[in-house]
């Protein structure tokens, strides 16, 4: 029983550190983006039309891509590559050599 226990509490051990991961990304996205976007507005002397080049987003967009696929990995949104999936699998792979194991016997 002890043992199943342990590996509920490294499971859920886990899970928060992953969470955690996450929102300390997010946090850390929001922070230097903003720094980075209020540079591009001082920068463009306050000019609309300068700020809103492509090219000042670029960061912003090619990072935001890299924290959604965190996002999705981390919340399971994911299907093909989720947690459920890593447990049938492992699950999978265990009944296999459990199969392996009773051909023998």
């Amino acid at each position: 029983m002890k043992n199943t226990n342990d590996a509920k509490y490294q499971r859920a051990q886990k899970r928060v550190k992953e969470i955690k991961s996450f929102y300390i990304h997010l946090g850390v996205y929001v922070i230097i983006n903003a720094f980075i976007l209020a540079n591009f507005f001082i920068q463009s002397g306050f000019d609309q039309m300068r700020f809103w080049d492509w090219t000042n987003f670029s960061t912003l967009f090619f990072w935001g891509i890299g924290l959604a696929f965190h996002g999705i990995r981390v919340f399971g949104i994911f299907p093909i590559f989720g947690s459920n999936w890593e447990e049938r699998k492992i699950q999978e792979y265990m009944d296999r050599d459990r199969a392996e194991k009773d051909k023998y016997l």
